[in-house]
C-alpha cells in the first residue's frame, strides 16, 4: 500500500509519524557496511515456512527484469513448494546491510470502512476522486476547505460515502482499503494522489495542545477523543492540511490483498515495505523482529513507504480489516533485517564495499 510517492498500501509507517511525541531523537546514518552471512546465522531459519514464502516470492519476482533475477525467477516457479527451503539455500546469499541506525519494525494493513455508494444520513463523508487542477495546481486546496466543499463538493467526484471521519482520516494515512456496502458487497480503492500540503501528525498536535501526554497517545485514544468531542474533534483532524485522494482499483479479486508498489497485490505477514536504495523490490528478506509476537520469518519486499527509509527499517503488512489493524498497531520493535541476494550479487558488493 505505499505513501507518498508510491502509495499502494500506505502503512503504519505514517500511523507511526501520527503518533510519535514531537522532538524523537534521530540516529544519524553512517555509511552501509555490508557483511555477508550464512544461513546458519540466521536465528529461527530451519523452523520457519519456507514454502509460504515461496509462493510470495512468485507473485511479483517475474516482474524482475535484470537477467540474474530472471533465471531465479524462473527457477523458482518450477520448484515444488516442498522444497522451498532448498531453493532458497541454493540461488541466495544472506546480506546484513547496516549504517548505524537501529532497526524498526512497523505494521501496516489494510483499512475496512462502512460506505454507500451515495450519500445517506448514516453515510455522509465523501472519498473523493482526485481533481485534474489537484494534479497541476501544488499545493491545493486545504484539508479545511475541501471538507467543507470549496471547489469539489456537487461535481461527481465521490467514490462513495462512509459513516466516520476518524476512520476516513485513518484510511488516508493508510493509502488504500476497502469500502463495506450494505449489500454485503465492497469497493476497493487505492492512493491516487495529494493535495501537495505537507502532512502534519495529529498525535503530536494532541501532545502540544496538552491534551494527553506523548505516551498516552495511540490511534485509539485519537479516534475515542475525536469522537467523543465532535465540533473540536473536527477542528483537531483539519490541523492535518494534507489530503489523499483515491482510485477505485477492480482487477483484485475480493480474497487477494491490496497491492503493493510493485502493482501485485500483498500477502499478509510475508510481504513487507522496504527502502529499495537498500533492498532490491522483490527481494527475499529474512526478518528477525523482537518484541510483541516476535518474529523470525522470510518475507518478501514487495512494497516502499515514505517513512520507511534505511537499510534496517521494514514494515510489516498485517492483512485487511480492524483485526489486521489492531495487529499492526503493536508492532514498533528493534530487531534485524536481512536480505537475499543472488549469490553473485552478494560477493559483488562485498567487494565494492571498502569496509
Amino acid at each position: 500500500m505505499v505513501r507518498r510517492g508510491s502509495r499502494s498500501a500506505i502503512a503504519a509507517c505514517l500511523a507511526l509519524a501520527l503518533l510519535a511525541p514531537p522532538g524523537q531523537a534521530q540516529s544519524t546514518p553512517e555509511a552501509p557496511t555490508i557483511s555477508v552471512l550464512g544461513f546458519d546465522d540466521l536465528t529461527g531459519w530451519a523452523a520457519d515456512d519456507h514454502a509460504a514464502a515461496l509462493a510470495t516470492f512468485r507473485v511479483t519476482c517475474g516482474d524482475l527484469r535484470d537477467p540474474d533475477w530472471t533465471a531465479i525467477c524462473a527457477m523458482a516457479k518450477a520448484q515444488p513448494l516442498e522444497s522451498a527451503r532448498t531453493f532458497f539455500e541454493l540461488v541466495f546469499t544472506p546480506v546484513l546491510i547496516q549504517d548505524g541506525t537501529p532497526a524498526l519494525f512497523t505494521g501496516y494493513y489494510e483499512p475496512e470502512l462502512n460506505g454507500s455508494r451515495s450519500r445517506t444520513e448514516t453515510y455522509r463523508y465523501p472519498v473523493y476522486r482526485m481533481p485534474l487542477e489537484a494534479q497541476t495546481n501544488r499545493p491545493w486546496l486545504t484539508r479545511a476547505q475541501i471538507d467543507e466543499g470549496s471547489g469539489i463538493a456537487g461535481r461527481g467526484l465521490e467514490i462513495a460515502w462512509v459513516d466516520d471521519p476518524v476512520e476516513l482520516m485513518f484510511l488516508q494515512i493508510q493509502g488504500s482499503g476497502r469500502i463495506l456496502l450494505p449489500d454485503g458487497s465492497h469497493i476497493r480503492i487505492g492512493y491516487r494522489g495529494d493535495n501537495g500540503h505537507p502532512y502534519s501528525s495529529i498525535g503530536q498536535e494532541m501532545v502540544r495542545r496538552g491534551i494527553y501526554k506523548a505516551h498516552q497517545v495511540s490511534a485509539k485514544v485519537i479516534s475515542n477523543w475525536v469522537r467523543r468531542n465532535p465540533v473540536a474533534g473536527a477542528a483537531l483532524l483539519r490541523h492535518n492540511a494534507s489530503y489523499v485522494f483515491f482510485r477505485e482499483i477492480t482487477d483484485v479479486s475480493p480474497e487477494a490483498g491490496p497491492k503493493g508498489a510493485m502493482n501485485r497485490s500483498l500477502t499478509p505477514t510475508r510481504s513487507v515495505a522496504i527502502d529499495p536504495r537498500f533492498v532490491p523490490l522483490g527481494a527475499p528478506v529474512w526478518i528477525e523482529k523482537k518484541g510483541f509476537r516476535g518474529m523470525r520469518r522470510l518475507m518478501v519486499g514487495q512494497d516502499t513507504g515514505s517513512a520507511i527509509k534505511g537499510p534496517q527499517r521494514a514494515d510489516v503488512f498485517m492483512g485487511s480489516g480492524p483485526g489486521a489493524g489492531k495487529e499492526a498497531a503493536k508492532i514498533k520493535d528493534g530487531g534485524r533485517l536481512v536480505v537475499l541476494l543472488p549469490i553473485q550479487r552478494a560477493y559483488a558488493m562485498l567487494v565494492e564495499d571498502p569496509a
